[in-house]
């Protein structure tokens, strides 16, 4: 399934047991050798909500939560009979989401999704710097000096922006990554401000590499522009695999996108 081109290979947990190791995740996940995809998410039972999410990225380490993954998730709950509920309560890594269904006749062809209040302390980002937050900061990235805004939305990000998106996304995300402030690695968004209801991206995801779309790292993208004055509480962002709806209401960030299935089958382990 993929949201906006950030693809996962969707596994029901509930009824058969399913292997989560990082062997077997990077080696169905390798577009060349296996399925091919971001990484994989498997669908569970939950103690306390209506389902469980686990999501693992490419190389096979666990991811907190992914936005665009989340809408795919709730439509696969429903297409599959799991639920015949078109609001469902899942349970995350990051804590819970609230996902409403959108529907085309009978159909689910996306979601909107409450991805609660975003984090901005750098102790629970995690972000390695003096000050209580990171908004707009100058850090060093190798050679060169960024302008910083550190947002968690369950995961962490740190957006910067460009006057072009046009660049080398590999060696510099891979800079960004790994960098020592960053304890638990980070995702890195480069933004650039069309207008202020208008912002298009490029992500370099920890453990994946650039991707086609984050759907956390662009509600971390438009809270960030908010807190910068560059948006205002509604925006559309563009990524490279298309367009999210992101609103701030109440403190809180939801997202509206797409989710679609493009095949369904069977692998032998």
């Amino acid at each position: 399934m993929e949201g906006i081109g950030n693809d996962y290979i969707y596994v029901d947990g509930i009824h058969q047991e399913v292997p989560m190791d990082a062997e077997f995740i990077s080696r169905i996940s390798n577009r060349h050798f296996g399925i091919g995809g971001d990484g994989m998410i498997v669908i569970l039972k939950s103690d306390q909500y209506d389902f469980k999410m686990r999501m693992f990225n490419l190389d096979g380490s666990e991811g907190m939560m992914c936005g665009n993954g989340i809408r795919c998730f709730a439509k696969f709950c429903y297409d599959h009979h799991l639920t015949d509920k078109k609001v469902l309560n899942i349970e995350t890594k990051a804590g819970l989401r609230i996902v409403e269904l959108i529907f085309d006749g009978d159909e689910v062809v996306g979601a909107k999704v409450d991805m609660q209040e975003p984090i901005l302390n750098c102790k629970d980002i995690p972000v390695i710097f003096d000050q209580e937050k990171m908004i707009n900061e100058k850090v060093m990235i190798g050679d060169q000096e960024y302008a910083l805004t550190a947002v968690s939305m369950g995961n962490p990000h740190v957006i910067t922006y460009v006057d072009s998106l046009d660049f080398d996304i590999e060696t510099i995300g891979k800079q960004f990554e790994h960098h020592q402030i960053f304890p638990e690695s980070v995702n890195t968004e480069f933004v650039e401000v069309i207008n202020d209801h208008y912002l298009k991206m490029r992500v370099w995801e920890r453990g994946s590499g650039e991707t086609m779309a984050c759907g956390t790292g662009a509600c971390a993208v438009m809270y960030a522009s908010y807190l910068n004055g560059y948006c205002k509480e509604k925006a559309t962002v563009e990524l490279l695999g298309g367009k999210l709806e992101i609103e701030l209401q109440e403190g809180h960030i939801f997202m509206t996108g797409p989710a679609t299935t493009v095949f369904e089958g069977k692998i032998k382990i």
